[in-house]
């Protein structure tokens, strides 16, 4: 099955909705391209094997304008949905419509899983989290002790920033072409570094003194279309360790090229995909979740 096979739907059509079942979704703009029905589903048919509450649970996918996203949310609630997940662009436009939050929400200033509450939504952020699992999947690393080398200063960045450093990372540097935007996140994190080392620098100019075998982990949006650039000359950095691009469509970006090329060690974001939403589903179920079948389901629709 491809994502395309999972209709978008949009807000006109909630007046009629009459889904009998449990509801949830992914909102985004663009949506179509989501992969998150997939896995979801496949999750929840092994879930209703041993469950069956689980075989009546779907997962849609809504198409919604930054500009109607508080008014989506209340829509939505008001539906009967019971979880959502929220993808580009509105994990940060979210945060203010949220009826509670928790630490890392507010310390990100992003949320991606919203549970229903009485009062509205409650806001969560499996990103790091789903991050972190996917990192020690693909290369058996953990956080604790690591050098980073983090592109990107958006909210992507952000919240792996503040996971990196909630971890214990050895350093921290963060590479952005925007000066301005990079030294706001930089604001923003230094009252969480517990002095672990922090540093900023300009992607076009990598400066001396960067460690060697850092792992450079890509959180900017450069590569989601063809013809992209790399976001940083690898072959300008001390000998990295490994490569993880969040991207993980197209599956190889040209950052991803010029690793394998260079002999190194690297991963698509397939896999903080697949454990973000698992995370995201065991908040909502309150059950455990087969991830290995989300795996599955992802790996058969690259």
């Amino acid at each position: 099955m491809s994502a395309a096979a999972d209709p978008v739907h949009h807000l006109a059509e909630l007046p009629a909705w009459s889904f009998a079942g449990t509801a949830l979704a992914v909102l985004g703009r663009p949506v179509a391209h989501s992969l998150s029905p997939m896995i979801h589903h496949a999750a929840l048919a092994a879930m209703a094997g041993a469950d069956s509450r689980f075989a009546s649970w779907r997962y849609f996918k809504f198409e919604v304008d930054p500009a109607e996203l508080p008014q989506a949310l209340v829509r939505l609630h008001r539906a009967g949905f019971l979880g959502l997940n929220l993808t580009v662009p509105h994990k940060a436009v979210a945060v203010a419509c949220l009826a509670a939050t928790d630490d890392f929400v507010r310390a990100a200033g992003a949320a991606n899983t919203l549970i229903r509450t009485p009062d509205g939504w409650r806001g969560a952020n499996t990103d790091g989290a789903g991050l972190a699992a996917a990192l020690h999947q693909e290369f058996g690393l953990e956080l604790a002790g690591a050098d980073v080398l983090l592109l990107g200063a958006g909210g992507a960045a952000r919240a792996a920033a503040v996971e990196c450093l909630q971890r214990g990372c050895r350093s921290l540097w963060i590479g952005n072409r925007s000066a301005e935007n990079l030294a706001a996140l930089i604001r923003i994190l230094r009252p969480r570094t517990h002095r672990i080392p922090l540093h900023g620098f300009d992607l076009a100019s990598p400066p001396a003194g960067l460690p060697v075998g850092a792992l450079v982990l890509n959180a900017t949006s450069l590569g989601l279309k063809p013809g992209d650039d790399s976001p940083i000359d690898l072959a300008k950095i001390p000998r990295p360790a490994m490569v993880y691009d969040m991207i993980y469509r197209p599956p190889q970006t040209a950052l991803l090229r010029q690793a394998a090329a260079l002999g190194l060690r690297h991963a698509n974001g397939l896999s903080m995909l697949v454990h973000q939403g698992a995370l995201a589903l065991e908040l909502w179920t309150g059950a455990a979740v087969p991830v290995a079948e989300m795996q599955r389901a992802a790996l058969a629709a690259g």
